[in-house]
């Protein structure tokens, strides 16, 4: 026997329950395995949340997600034999753990990330403009008509840098520092110089390019190089501007410091202009000290540039 609310028709349940079928087979969540990986649906939300915030604990999934603790717990299990999570004690909490993605985990979830959008992409593509728009009106009218809240934050992702990526780092810092300080062609000749020397010598042991991505697209990017056994180099920092205000070159900086760290480097240093406030804040913030700073005449501007050395 079937029980319903009095002012639900079974017809409402039905299509309903008509449309969640139609929806699942359509996304291909049937399947044991999400877009052709080996993770479930579930493992895959993990590796999202996991990808896109920072200072999480396992209690913190279950409870955002609605997942039994024991399933989280035998998950995390999973992910860290697979080299795909870390944990680090809390300092709030010594009875929790906060988690993160590896390297290893945030290539797996970039993978993820870059089939999804390319699977949606293939479902929309064929619509009309005028089909797609009400199509994508009528998913806004079921979030708001269930109640869900627009998210607060806008997720990014970082990885590693793909084909094309260096080309586009280049043209679009040359870009941003024109428009935004006047600075000349000659800038971007230094950078331009910065990337190919990274990119033809690179020791992958001890220097990495992280690419942050939003919704598909490059937004930010970060340099590690090596200056010597010692010393490490931050080189590159820049944050799109309508990806600016979401933590993403605070992120980047972490990551480049805990990187720094973990390949044995005793110092970490920058070079950067006191013109270029939010970046110099955010280097304060991470503990940055500031060495030295001499004017000097470059990219058609007089400038103050600053060395910034942090002891790790």
């Amino acid at each position: 026997m079937t029980h319903s609310r009095p002012d639900v028709s079974p017809d409402q349940i039905a299509s309903v329950r008509a449309f969640n079928r139609f929806y699942t087979r359509q996304l291909g969540l049937l399947n044991e395995h999400l877009l052709k990986s080996p993770f479930s649906l579930t493992e895959a939300r993990v590796l999202y949340e996991l990808a896109n915030r920072d200072g999480l604990t396992a209690t913190d999934l279950g409870r955002e997600l609605g997942l039994d603790a024991g399933y989280v717990s035998r998950m995390l299990k999973k992910f860290e034999t697979c080299g795909l999570v870390s944990k680090q004690p809390s300092k709030a909490d010594a009875r929790q753990s906060i988690l993160a993605l590896t390297d290893a985990g945030r290539d797996a979830f970039a993978g993820l990330n870059r089939t999804a959008v390319d699977e949606v992409a293939a479902m929309l593509t064929p619509l009309p403009s005028g089909d797609r728009e009400r199509l994508l009106n009528g998913m806004r009218d079921i979030n708001q008509a269930l109640g869900r809240k627009p998210e607060s934050r806008k997720p990014y992702i970082l990885r590693a840098p793909e084909a094309g990526d260096f080309g586009w780092i280049i043209r679009r810092q040359a870009i941003l520092y024109h428009q935004e300080y006047g600075w000349d062609e000659t800038f971007e000749g230094l950078v331009a110089e910065i990337v190919g020397f990274f990119v033809k010598n690179l020791d992958p042991a001890r220097e990495r390019c992280w690419v942050a991505e939003r919704d598909g697209e490059v937004v930010g990017s970060i340099f590690c190089v090596k200056g010597s056994d010692e010393l490490a180099k931050l080189r590159l920092l820049y944050v799109e501007p309508r990806a600016r205000g979401l933590g993403i070159g605070q992120r980047l900086v972490k990551e480049v410091i805990g990187f720094a760290r973990a390949k044995g480097y005793s110092r970490l240093t920058l070079w950067t202009n006191d013109i270029l406030v939010a970046a110099r804040r955010i280097y304060q913030a991470e503990g940055f000290k500031l060495e030295n700073e001499a004017p000097h005449r470059s990219f058609g501007k007089d400038l103050v540039g600053q060395t910034w050395t942090i002891v790790l």
